[in-house]
């Protein structure tokens, strides 16, 4: 039985929805949970320029100080049913090394648990939001070449995210590391690309870093299935690698998602 949720969003996610932090915890409660993560999408690097129409990849700055007073708040009311931790998912972006280390030196220590992902790589010269859509990924396949050159572009980029210095409060666990299978099902792979795969295991294994289990893509319909997917999930299972369920729910019915097809979780 699952009974932690390490990556839940907050309505403080500008591409999320307006339920409240006491709904989640009603929700998490109602489903048997006993300890979940708030993570909301930490502010974009200083000076990294949002390449998604609407500019709302992350957190406005000027709302993470209310969210982590609103995060303690709701820790209070919810202690006896509840352990809820503060945290929050922090994009790691090629080239903004020092910006997202100085971002955690100022509010890493204000965090209980964090989680780093890769959401933007770099292509050309340019960046572009791998998940955003279709047109995004198509996009990525016309800057690199092809469907298995953005794969290889995003494994080398998760394995950067995995050896960068971010400094004492980096993120211990790595977010949905095969989403670039998102659009799987219109954008094939041709290359399983086991090898880069097992590179990044042994990175994060190497790095004693964890595993974000994330169910949101069991509900994508080019996706339809977890981050990472069921072997590889075994694998990292088997190399001692720990996961870490997330529902990566943006409402409050989306917790629990994706949980039934988990094969490989850790206690």
């Amino acid at each position: 039985m699952i009974t932690r949720d390490g990556h839940i969003h907050t309505p403080y996610c500008p591409h999320g929805s307006q339920d409240a932090l006491s709904l989640y915890a009603e929700k998490a409660i109602e489903a048997g949970l006993k300890d979940i993560t708030f993570t909301e999408h930490a502010p974009l690097p200083e000076g990294f320029y949002d390449t998604v129409p609407d500019k709302d990849s992350g957190m406005r700055q000027e709302d993470l100080e209310h969210y982590l007073k609103d995060i303690e708040a709701i820790k209070k009311v919810y202690k006896k049913d509840l352990r809820i931790h503060t945290g929050l998912e922090v994009d790691y972006i090629e080239g903004f090394e020092e910006e997202t280390r100085n971002f955690l030196n100022q509010y890493g220590p204000a965090l209980d648990d964090s989680i780093l992902s890769v959401h933007f790589l770099k292509a050309a010269d340019r960046y572009v939001c791998l998940d955003f859509s279709p047109d995004a990924f198509k996009e990525l396949i016309s800057l690199t070449g092809s469907a298995d050159a953005v794969h290889s572009l995003y494994y080398e980029t998760v394995i950067q995210s995995a050896l960068a210095d971010l400094g004492e409060y980096k993120p211990k666990r790595m977010g949905h590391i095969t989403l670039a299978r998102k659009f799987q099902r219109l954008f094939p792979a041709l290359d399983s690309h086991e090898a880069e795969i097992q590179q990044l295991l042994n990175v994060i294994k190497s790095r004693n870093l964890e595993l974000d289990y994330n169910g949101a893509g069991t509900g994508k319909p080019y996706c339809q299935e977890t981050y990472p997917s069921p072997a590889i999930a075994s694998a990292a299972h088997q190399m001692g690698i720990k996961l870490v369920y997330g529902s990566d729910a943006h409402t409050a019915s989306g917790l629990m998602q994706g949980s039934d097809q988990l094969i490989a979780l850790n206690p």
